[in-house]
């Protein structure tokens, strides 16, 4: 009998997240290791298990993740919308309190890039009368 599987996918600035949401007891695997190994602070877990405690689904679900690019806080934002469009597969009754929350909006915000004749993207090269 194939398993149940619930599937995500989120972005956070340059992080790109791939969730699966499978029935468990709670067991959170990011990149084939455990999450309390792969992501440095406590902040940062508890990101990724928001969408799981609005819906009051906190021990229900295994999550396993793959995610690339962007730093730490970039691929825990992402893994978040991953896990609250997976848990929306699993049950759209779960559309409004997460909605409520702000969990189903991307965050559009990345780095602002370069611009010619400038140092960065905004800052210029210093200016002096003489």
């Amino acid at each position: 009998m194939a398993q149940v599987q619930y599937y995500g996918t989120g972005r956070r600035k340059s992080s790109v997240a791939r969730v699966r949401l499978v029935p468990g007891n709670g067991k959170v695997v990011v990149n084939k290791v455990d999450a309390e190994d792969y992501f440095p602070h406590e902040t940062l877990r508890r990101v990724i298990n928001q969408p799981l405690d609005i819906t009051e689904n906190t021990g229900n679900y295994d999550i396993h993740v793959n995610v690339d690019g962007g730093g730490f806080t970039g691929q825990a934002g992402a893994i978040r919308l991953g896990v609250a469009r997976a848990l929306l597969e699993a049950d759209p009754e779960y559309r409004t309190p997460l909605k409520r929350a702000g969990l189903l909006t991307r965050d559009a915000r990345t780095k602002e890039r370069k611009k010619y004749g400038l140092k960065g993207a905004r800052r210029a090269p210093q200016f002096s009368k003489r």
